[in-house]
């Protein structure tokens, strides 16, 4: 090859070599960092005893800092006043505790960070990192292992609290009403796995509270709870169940309010079911009043005819506890309550759902030659209408059939409610689809010793009731004309056969009753014919 050749192929891999490192580009970078802070050192040291120090300092590896810590963090035994962490916001190579409370002598202390200790850049965290030391010449060392279920819902909730209390002279079943536990440790997102350690040689009750509140005590109108009935002695190997439920709330009233010109409406918590409301103010002879339940709602309605007032004097009795309240209500302008209608159905009718007209004043009259029903041929649809003053509503039954129009008309007068007002001409319209558009189910119960009566549901994935069979004995539970979707399968054993799901209570030591969830969801098409086998465990 000539000089003049290789001259040429030099200086052509000199420039390209120069238009390549010419090139702007993105650096690729090294792989993600995925390892958690390594804790390099402890002052005082982790494990300690005889501690008498107001400051802990944990080093590690790398910048760190403190992520969602109020949560994260769980001290116990729990104290008083919440000590100071820093860094708040900023990263550093340390995280430094301060202690604002006065420690029990010759008590193991764990300070449990969950996962509220993470590195600065990509906040992998330092998972279930425990702080550990005594204010005596020892660490207690025993343990305390169970599961959480919860009573209704498949899915337990996040972060409930695990509390143990130890079982002394002072020690009563409001204890955990009014202080906070000796220990306590929570779960993680949706762990149903718990672990208490450094526990004393003891008696104790054991409970598990979604603490709503996060003050480590428990508050029956908004917490759930969960507890062992048998006296806890550690050391222990058992496995302890703890199952979370919501109780009925005590019977009590809320302040009452005048949300209408013609209503005044009264909340309460509890059995509302023995509630009595009467006047201790005079009313006026011309004044008619009337007392309806709320559809849905905890909530008794106060209705009269509007006149004059300042305010009204009442008197709400719980007839069954033999408890009264009175109330005054100061009058304010508001509109009049009028008269609506609705259906509890709308655009697509389900064949096995019930057909209602609600009211929303008090209905106290029904006209039915002024209501028709008509398919989309107009031809008049034979039907039954009951007048259900329980419930405020008009309920329709009729042959729902699939592929039709249906037309629901009210006349003038139709409908009177308890002020003598009627109704303009409303319509309703609804429409089926074809059988082809749904799906059937039917669930076979296998078990060898099944306790009856049971109630089998469907819900959707949500948890929202669908439907439900009620049966006294064994049977074949068949589901027609289903919504296509994803439908999750339950049982409740219903113990006192009041064809309802009874709620647990801890002081009355009563546990809800027995669910059992089928274990997956249930996919259910259109023109599907499923049959799916649930067995029930004892």
């Amino acid at each position: 090859m000539s000089r003049k050749i290789l001259g040429f192929v030099f200086v052509f891999i000199i420039v390209l070599v120069s238009y390549q490192c010419a090139q702007r580009g993105t650096p690729t970078g090294g792989p993600k960092d995925t390892t958690a802070p390594e804790l390099l050192r402890a002052e005082p040291p982790n494990m300690s005893v005889n501690f008498n120090e107001q400051k802990i300092r944990l080093y590690f590896n790398e910048l760190v800092k403190l992520k969602d810590i109020q949560k994260q963090l769980i001290i116990s035994p729990p104290l008083k006043y919440a000590p100071v962490l820093t860094p708040l916001g900023n990263a550093n190579k340390y995280v430094e505790i301060t202690i604002k409370d006065t420690l029990d002598p010759n008590t193991t202390y764990t300070l449990n960070f969950g996962q509220g200790i993470v590195d600065n850049n990509e906040e992998n965290p330092l998972p279930f990192f425990t702080y550990v030391f005594s204010t005596g010449n020892y660490i207690d060392s025993l343990e305390l292992s169970g599961v959480i279920t919860d009573a209704f819902n498949k899915k337990v909730d996040e972060f409930v609290s695990i509390m143990l209390y130890k079982i002394d002279s002072t020690y009563t079943d409001s204890t955990l009403y009014k202080k906070p536990p000796n220990y306590i440790t929570n779960t993680l997102d949706s762990a149903v796995i718990f672990k208490l350690k450094n526990l004393k040689e003891g008696k104790y009750a054991l409970f598990a509270i979604k603490d709503a509140a996060g003050n480590n005590l428990f508050d029956q109108k908004s917490d759930k709870i969960g507890f062992v009935e048998d006296t806890i002695n550690l050391p222990t190997d058992s496995i302890y169940l703890l199952n979370l439920f919501k109780e009925i709330p005590d019977y009590g009233v809320a302040v009452p309010s005048m949300e209408a010109s013609n209503k005044i409406s009264f909340g309460y918590y509890g059995d509302g079911s023995s509630l009595a409301i009467k006047t201790i103010t005079a009313l006026p002879d011309s004044v008619k009043y009337r007392v309806t339940k709320e559809r849905e709602k905890d909530t008794l309605n106060f209705w009269f005819t509007p006149y004059k007032m300042d305010s009204l004097l009442f008197a709400i009795t719980n007839e069954s506890l033999k408890i009264s309240d009175t109330f005054n209500v100061k009058s304010r302008k508001v509109a009049f309550d009028s008269l609506k209608l609705s259906l509890n159905q709308s655009g697509n009718l389900d064949f096995d759902k019930p057909i209602n007209l609600m009211v929303n004043s008090p209905l106290m009259n029904v006209d039915s030659t002024k209501i028709k029903l008509i398919d989309k041929d107009s031809i008049l649809v034979v039907h039954n209408l009951k007048l259900d003053t329980l419930e405020n509503q008009l309920n329709f039954d009729f042959k729902v059939l699939p592929n039709q129009n249906y037309r629901i008309e009210l006349l003038p007068g139709a409908v009177t409610d308890f002020f003598e007002n009627t109704n303009d001409t409303v319509y309703f319209n609804m429409r089926t689809k074809s059988i082809a558009d749904y799906g059937n189910l039917t669930i076979n119960i296998n078990g060898s010793n099944i306790k009856y009566p049971i109630i089998v549901q469907l819900t959707n994935d949500k948890g929202e009731l669908q439907r439900e069979i009620y049966a006294e004995e064994g049977k074949v539970f068949v589901f027609n004309n289903l919504n296509p979707g994803k439908y999750m399968a339950r049982v409740i054993f219903d113990e006192n056969a009041n064809r309802k799901w009874d709620t647990g209570n801890f002081l009355k030591k009563i546990q809800p009753e027995k669910i059992s969830y089928y274990p997956s969801l249930i996919e259910l098409r259109a023109n599907w014919e499923k049959v799916e086998t649930f067995n029930l465990l004892n």
